[in-house]
């Protein structure tokens, strides 16, 4: 039985749909992105960020996308927290552990009432908003013609299903030492909690 989940939200332009190592998506939606070949779908359950692969193609790729790939600074990163920690306290989430770095954000969650699709799309509303109020948005330059903004997040997501404890003890050990592999601190946020 499914316990918690190894969550992790992107940052735009972090992971395209044809990533040459395999992404998540099923189909390339954007003309400028197809030219690049079509989606890489792989149903891998270990990571394959450091699998080889031809960066010419992913980084032009990139360069063709609509708008500038998303790096958050830390003033944003902060932003962030404070969203996901004002989700946490209304929802009742809990969360083990997380870092969020310049291009995605690594979560422990347990088991919620909402599925963990519903989860990350509340986490990212919640962290956008404070992105906006603080106007610190990365796409503040570039809204649209009705005023709003680009979304900051890529669409979907990536989850492991964690059934025991050994599971999730292990995710947090690879979410908590995640920074440190980007040459950052290991980071402590007020809205996660000891694993019981």
């Amino acid at each position: 039985m499914v316990i918690g989940y190894h969550l992790i939200i992107t940052a735009y332009g972090f992971w395209l749909p044809n990533d040459p190592r395999g992404s998540w998506s099923d189909f390339v939606g954007a003309w400028e992105l197809f030219r690049f070949g079509r989606a890489t779908k792989t149903d891998c359950r270990q990571s394959v960020a450091s699998k080889p692969h031809n960066q010419h193609t992913r980084l032009a790729a990139k360069k063709a996308l609509k708008y500038p790939e998303v790096h958050f600074m830390g003033i944003q990163a902060r932003a962030i927290g404070r969203g996901f920690a004002n989700f946490v306290q209304r929802s009742g989430l809990t969360v083990w552990a997380c870092s969020i770095l310049p291009e995605h954000v690594h979560f422990v969650i347990a088991r919620h009432q909402y599925n963990v699709e519903q989860v990350a799309n509340l986490l990212k509303g919640a962290a956008t908003k404070l992105l906006i109020e603080e106007k610190i948005h990365p796409f503040k330059n570039y809204s649209t013609k009705n005023g709003r903004l680009p979304k900051a997040w890529a669409q979907r997501l990536w989850k492991v299903f964690l059934d025991s404890n050994k599971d999730i003890h292990r995710a947090i050990k690879y979410v908590e030492n995640n920074p440190l592999k980007e040459g950052k601190p290991r980071q402590q946020w007020s809205f996660t909690t000891s694993l019981k």
